[in-house]
């Protein structure tokens, strides 16, 4: 039987602002969510949506890693 192998998260993810469309790559943290997120263009500050726990999970190209390792749910319970 082969070991089970387990996928490192992403941890750079490309968020895009609703507002002006710019995008920007950004780091996303590994121990916390991140709940709010200034556009580095128009200065929206964007806020998840609701069902959301992180702005990388509402505009992010990429969702946060809590929720890419153990699926939706499992982030800032």
């Amino acid at each position: 039987m082969l070991p089970t192998e387990t996928k490192a998260p992403l941890l750079t993810s490309v968020l895009t602002c609703p507002v002006c469309q710019h995008a920007q790559a950004e780091q996303m943290p590994t121990d916390a969510c991140q709940w709010f997120y200034e556009c580095t263009s128009c200065h929206t500050v964007l806020k998840p949506l609701a069902g959301d726990c992180c702005v990388y999970c509402s505009y992010g190209s990429v969702p946060c890693p809590p929720i890419q390792a153990q699926g939706p749910g499992s982030c800032c319970g």
